[in-house]
């Protein structure tokens, strides 16, 4: 069983999506808003029919309802406002993060947990020293996410066709994430082959941007984020071995350690199985340096 706690707008859009996908028979959608995880699973369950899919969405109140489960998504907490930054979130829902993986070890004890709750990196950082999993079952949805903005504006501006782009955003997800054009490419092209540096620099500063554009026009971004989660779930369930950013404990990887930051890792059925080093230049391991340095001080002022 596969169980999305949050029931909100991502939330229902990871189920729907990871539904569409057949990434399991049974999908539960937990939330503490009595009827809005029953009212998601009906609607989505309604659309299933008509499609002839046979998977079957649950929602419930009550955590006991996940025992069983191979992987936990947590999204419960308090979305992003216009205006608000990742980080402006950390201690509303820091608490309600710590609350949902205390069940999950009650419960779940021996799943996959990914978390998403905003500020990604942290609250990845808390879930694993929360749940004590070995850190290969924790992993955080944020690169997955950010590398699908970076793909659109390459495809923007290459006119090239989207399925031949490979992008590849590492970091802290929030404002200093890190598009990586060096590592990114068309058609096995590298971009800074295709593209100038002006340009590059422009697509750079509008991939850490445009969440915030997303969330001023239509107050959240929905599917997106559900998209990205469903694709980890499918690393996962049909071991793919996708190389994907996520957000991992590092225990001596790029220098550091006893930190949870964005970094490409090959995602397949014992979750995280293999973490990718990559040999950056002295730019990018001063932006890197800057991402860690940001999510330690973000979980400094946080009681575990």
């Amino acid at each position: 069983m596969l169980t999305i706690v949050g029931s909100g707008k991502v939330g229902g859009d990871a189920a729907l999506f990871s539904a569409l996908k057949k990434l399991d028979d049974q999908i539960l959608l937990l939330d503490v808003a009595e009827g809005l995880p029953q009212g998601e699973a009906m609607d989505i369950n309604h659309m299933l029919s008509e499609q002839g899919i046979d998977v079957e969405v649950k929602g419930s109140n009550d955590f006991a309802d996940m025992q069983g489960s191979n992987i936990v998504v947590v999204v419960a907490g308090s979305g992003r406002k216009p205006g608000m930054t990742r980080m402006d979130l950390l201690k509303i829902n820091a608490s309600i993060v710590k609350s949902v993986v205390e069940n999950i070890k009650k419960y779940a004890n021996d799943s996959m947990i990914i978390p998403v709750t905003n500020p990604l990196d942290p609250m990845a950082y808390i879930t694993y020293k929360v749940s004590g999993f070995e850190r290969s079952r924790v992993f955080g949805m944020g690169g997955m996410l950010d590398l699908s903005r970076f793909k659109q504006f390459i495809h923007e501006a290459t006119g090239h066709s989207r399925d031949s782009i490979r992008a590849l955003v590492i970091g802290e997800h929030g404002e200093n994430m890190m598009p990586l054009p060096r590592y990114s490419s068309v058609s096995g092209i590298p971009l800074p082959a295709i593209l100038p540096k002006e340009k590059l620099d422009e697509l750079v500063q509008n991939t850490k941007q445009v969440a915030a554009k997303v969330i001023e026009l239509k107050g959240a971004t929905v599917h997106a984020p559900g998209n990205a989660i469903s694709s980890i779930i499918e690393s996962v369930v049909r071991d793919r071995k996708q190389v994907i950013p996520v957000a991992t404990y590092l225990d001596g990887e790029y220098g550091h350690s006893d930190v949870t930051v964005g970094v490409p890792a090959v995602v397949g059925k014992r979750g995280v199985e293999k973490i990718i080093e990559l040999d950056l230049d002295e730019n990018e391991k001063q932006m890197f340096e800057k991402s860690v340095q940001s999510v330690k001080d973000a979980v400094s002022g946080i009681e575990i």
